[in-house]
This record gives C-alpha cells, structure tokens and sequence, in this order.
C-alpha cells in the first residue's frame, strides 16, 4: 500500500497537468476571482443534490469533446473541433471555447468515461443538472433518449447500453434556438442589448452517475406542516414490488426524533414536536434519513433534511393581508438575483462562487432573494436553506411579446390581456413549471413561487396561477411579478422605476391579496476596470460615483419605509450584481467591487424590519 499512493499521486497530477496544457480562459471578458481556483481536471467537484444525497456516484465533470455543426446533422460526428469544459456553457469564458450556436446548428459533445457494467441487478444512472435546451444522449453509438427543458435535472438509465470492459463513450446533441423558439429560456438572446443577455447552450450544471439498486428511492417530497407540529413525506420508488416499504427517519442533528413507514408514493406524517422553526434569524435544519427495505432487507439508503417553516398570509389592523413567516408578519425585503457570471454565464466559476453571493446578501441585511426567470442548481437552495435566506423563485419566461402590459404611477391600469400561445408554447411552459416545482419542492427557502414576470409570455393567468396553488399549497403564489394582473393568486406586484411606489391599499387593500413592489431602483455606476465593456454600459438611473449612489439609496430606503405602514408587504431592489451591460449591482460583475459598503446597507435595511405592524 506504501508503494501505491506515490503511483496514484503521480497519476492525478498527470491528468491535472495535461487538462490544464488544453484549456484555457477565453479572454477578453472580466473575470471572477474565484476562476484561479478552477481545476479543469475536476470542476465543480461537489456532490450536486443535496436534498437526496448518496455515497456511491462519480462526477463527469472535465475536459469533453465538441463539435458545432448543422442542427440537421443526427449522426454523432467522426472528428470534433476541440476540447470544452464541462459544465460550462459552451459561449462562456470557462468553457475555453466561447463560440455562439444558434438554432442553425448543434452542439455535440464527446466523452470517455471509465465505468464497468455492474454485478447482478444494479443499475447506472446518468444524472443531468441542466442542459439548455433539446438534448438527446447516446451511450456507445446507441440514443437513450430526448429530454426538453433547460432549467430542470433529468435522468437516464443507461445500464443496457453499457459495453463490455471500463470504457464507455458517452455522447449529446444538443439544439438551443433561445429566443427563436417558444420554449423557457429566460433572459438569452441571440443578440444582447440592454436587459438581455449572451445565450447559454448545452450543459451548464454537473453530469454524474450512480450505481443503485434495481429497485431505488428515486425521489422523496416533504413538506412541513407548523401548525400541526408534523412533516409529511413521501417517495417515489423505481422498481417497487409489492410489499417493499420505506422508512423516513428525522432527526435534531445526531439524534432520532421521529419516524414512519410507508409503501411507495404514499403520504404519511412524522410528529416533530416542539419543533425549531426556520427563519432568516434562525435557519434551523434537521436531517432526514430515508431508508428503503423488502422482506426487512434494506436495498437502498438516502440522507436528505428539512426545515419547520410556514409562508402564509396574515391581516393587519386594517385588513390588508401580508406576507407572513412561521405566523408572524415579517416584511421581505431583497435583491432581485439573476444568477449570471461574467466567466461561466448560468454557470457559477465554484461551489464558493455560488455561495458567495448568498453570504454577501445576508451581510448586506437582506433576508430574501427573488431568483429572477431561472432555476439554478441544488446547492444554490441548500445555501439559501443553511445561511437564512427566503426566496421568491421565478418562472423562467419564454415565448415572449404579444401581450398588453402598462403601470401608471404605482397603479394598475387596465390593459391587460393573456397571450395567446400555441399549443407546442404552452406544453413546454407547463412541463417545465411542474419540472422546476418538483425539483425545488423540498427547499424550505422558496418562499414563494412566481409563475410570470412582466407579462412575458403570460397566458391563461388565472388557470396557470390556480394549478400552482393547487400543486403547492404549502407556498405563497406571485401570479404576475409586475404583469398584467387579474387577481389572481395571493400576492398583487407592480413593479415602478426607479423610485419605491405601491398599489393603492384604498383601492386594492381589500382584495385579500398582499401588496408588493416587485421591482424598483435600477440605480447604476459603472466602476472602470470592472465593466462588461468599455463604455455605453447602461442603468435605469446612473450615477457618478459612490456617494452620489448611497444618497440615492438612503432617500429611496427612507420612502420606502413609509410605505409600510400602509400595507407593504415586500420589496425587490434591482440588483444583487451588475450583468453584462447593466451595472445596477450593488456588486460588480465580477463581484470585486462592492458600490455601497455591507454594514452601511445592513442598518438602512434593519430600519425597515423595524418598522411596527399592527
């Protein structure tokens, strides 16, 4: 064993070195400074889903293979064009490739991987964080199969297509029309301008694989019930015969404080008694243990964990309902997130990276994030779960224009009409909003779901927004952040540039829906050296330097706190970080440059919490 660990170390570092002699930064694009710590040997090494955690799994994540060619052209390619990082999109910095697809083309890649075909019954799952958007994979020359949706995680069993011997050739096309196509695709467009940003195509989250069992623990759903001190739970079993049964264990740290029993896809409820409930304050995780057993023999083990929280809606003295946590008012105050890096695009450089913005946020005394039109990867909620951060998560839009959409001084005019989309628009909306739901179901942070912003894309509103109600009743539902507005759902939202304004609680006070500003601010400073580009950056209201903008900040957190007592609910300031030509972060884009100092903005921020509600 001595003489094997030199060897191994010898080995490790070859294949570091020789990843790092064929990839290299795109330059020409700021830079992050978490891009010195990218191994291109081993990217993004974390396990990805934390909320269904298990010990045998290997991460793919490395130097690929790729080839851009015809979208027409199904065949994989004979040669490919150079080596990508993955799981950095293929127009990023990171990548090493930094080349734009198009809906004209496809994106292929290549890989080798070293996994054996495994003994008895077991089976290999090949697990996709994201890929944006169409993407098709072949294991060995052979397709396993489509998957549609570029936001949400997908999986495929590939234990069939394994070959005899350690080396299995995996392979993905991948078709991204972004703004061209009527499928979710948030901010991506093929030409960027103003608010709208550089396509991201292919894969932009971790690939993995895990060897199971034939019959698995594929997915678990809990949901915590506070006022009846319990948490419901369920899984879903790939494989289940009759009779298997799995076992949910919850406990305070080490020590079991509940459990049950139960067969496949049927709900039951733990008592967790005296339960530690979780706020921003006091973001309390327990951890759940899910075990699955036939004829008293467990065949399959998972960790997972949660949270005792309630997001709900209460009245106040007058009558106006507000956004309320654990049954208590709180007002939710924070920055609109778009989750963009000048390196990686969608992607995060690393695992710190991700978390970083997070952590700033909390120290800058916000105590919620509204992730604005994109979902981004499990561990970003796990942070948000750990650190104490609500979150409002967007629908990512698509699909956009066609509808009627207008805000007159604070109050809702009214314009307003659904769009009209085509049966193929609204499958892949549907799909995905159930996808995106179902993947973030278990994150106690999400607050709140927003299934339309500014009346991109929006149709059938009411429809869309009781389905979302029905699906998830343990969260508060944002119908239309800033959109056409039909009452609908428990939040109404305007959004107003760039000074804070409300709905009228004389008039809309009454309608049993909390009043909310979704969006405001926008104020912009560009910092030299720390620019998207050179010049022409743009912001809703720009300043000349620091001071200027922390005046402006302080005189909008005064006028806001007003708003408050006449029945404010929530506030959303734009943004967490400048992004691409806009700078209206209050972090640059390459988070270097902090505009506004953290402690300066965490007392302005604490004066609106104090603000008394009765």
């Amino acid at each position: 064993m001595r003489i094997l660990f030199p060897c191994l170390a010898v080995v490790v570092l070859s294949v570091t070195a020789k990843a790092q002699s064929t990839w290299k930064i795109v330059p020409g694009k700021p830079q992050t400074s978490w891009v010195a710590d990218v191994n291109p040997a081993k990217p993004l090494p974390e396990y990805p889903r934390p909320q269904l955690k298990r010990a045998n799994w290997q991460n793919w994540n490395g130097l690929w293979k790729y080839a851009i060619t015809p979208a027409s052209e199904q065949n994989i390619p004979a040669t490919f064009q150079g080596d990508i990082l993955v799981p950095y999109p293929v127009e990023s910095a990171l990548s090493g490739v930094g080349k734009t697809v198009g809906k004209d083309q496809a994106l292929w890649y290549s890989t080798n991987i070293a996994l054996s075909k495994p003994s008895g019954t077991n089976q290999v799952i090949l697990n996709f964080g994201a890929v944006d958007w169409q993407c098709d994979v072949f294991v060995n020359g052979k397709k396993v199969g489509r998957h549609e949706g570029g936001f949400d995680p997908f999986s495929f069993n590939i234990t069939s297509y394994l070959g005899k011997g350690k080396q299995q050739a995996i392979a993905l096309h991948v078709w991204d029309p972004t703004d061209e196509g009527p499928q979710p695709r948030g901010k991506q467009v093929k030409k960027p301008e103003g608010i709208w940003y550089t396509p991201v195509t292919g894969i932009w989250q971790t690939v993995w694989t895990e060897i199971l069992p034939a019959t698995h623990i594929a997915s678990t759903k809990h949901t915590p019930d506070v006022d009846a001190s319990q948490l419901r739970v369920s899984a879903l079993v790939e494989g289940a015969q009759a009779g298997d049964i799995v076992k949910f264990v919850a406990l305070d740290g080490v020590q079991p404080i509940g459990e049950v029993t139960v067969p496949s896809g049927v709900n039951a409820d733990i008592k967790i008694e005296n339960a530690k409930l979780w706020s921003p304050a006091s973001p309390y995780l327990y951890n759940l243990k899910v075990y699955l057993y036939r004829a008293g023999k467990q065949i399959d083990y998972a960790e997972s964990y949660f949270a005792m929280r309630k997001s709900s809606l209460l009245k106040d003295a007058a009558g106006i309902n507000r956004m309320a946590l654990n049954n208590k008012i709180l007002f939710q105050y924070g920055p609109l997130d778009q989750g963009w890096w000048p390196d990686g695009l969608f992607t995060a450089p690393t695992d710190k990276a991700l978390l970083f913005d997070i952590v700033k946020t909390k120290e800058m005394g916000f105590n919620m994030i509204r992730k604005h039109i994109k979902l981004e990867p499990a561990r970003w909620y796990y942070y948000c779960d750990s650190v104490g951060i609500l979150v409002w998560q967007d629908m990512p839009s698509g699909d956009l224009g066609g509808n009627h959409w207008d805000m007159r001084s604070g109050q809702v005019s009214g314009f307003n009409r659904d769009k009209q989309r085509t049966a193929e628009s609204e499958g892949y909306y549907r799909k995905e909003w159930k996808a995106i739901m179902d993947a973030a179901h278990n994150f106690p942070s999400i607050v709140s779901w927003v299934p339309f912003n500014e009346a991109w894309g929006q149709f059938k509103t009411k429809e869309i927004t009781e389905w979302t109600m029905k699906y998830d009743p343990s969260r508060l539902v944002n119908s239309a952040s800033g959109g056409n507005f039909f009452y609908t759902g428990h939040v109404l939202d305007i959004h107003h540039y760039p000074d804070p304004q409300m709905p009228d609680p004389e008039v809309f006070g009454k309608s049993g829906q909390a009043l909310v500003l979704g969006e405001f601010g926008g104020f912009g400073l560009p910092v030299d050296g720390h620019t998207w580009q050179d010049k022409n950056n743009w912001g809703y209201q720009s300043f000349k330097n620091k001071e200027e903008l922390l005046q402006r900040y302080t005189r909008s957190m005064n006028d806001l706190k007003k708003l408050i007592p006449l029945g404010l609910s929530a506030a959303v300031y734009t943004q967490t970080t400048d992004v691409e030509i806009e700078t209206n972060g209050i972090l640059t884009y390459d988070r270097k440059v902090m505009k506004m100092p953290e402690q300066t903005l965490k007392q302005l921020h604490q004066q609106l919490y104090d603000v008394t509600v009765k």
